[in-house]
């Protein structure tokens, strides 16, 4: 396997890690135990992330275009960003 199929792969399993996390958080109303653990499975998210945009897969530019896309969706369809 070489290193982009490597980081996708974590990357993928990772996320994976972070849908339970939120999944407990839910159930447990915000259990210390697994407020913790979003953290850490975020912080894994995020390196896994870093490491696809330093190895030229995607730039800081696309991501923040997206994540203008994504608030503006976010704004019409939930009640986050209004």
């Amino acid at each position: 396997m070489d290193k982009k199929a490597e980081a996708y792969t974590i990357l993928m399993e990772e996320c994976g890690e972070l849908i339970q996390a939120c999944s407990k958080m839910i159930r447990t109303r915000g259990s210390a135990v697994y407020r913790k653990q979003l953290q850490d499975e975020i912080g894994d998210v995020l390196t896994l992330i870093e490491w696809v945009k330093n190895n030229g897969l995607v730039t800081d530019e696309q991501i923040r275009n997206r994540m203008k896309i994504k608030k503006e969706k976010l704004s019409k369809w939930s009640s986050l960003y209004e």
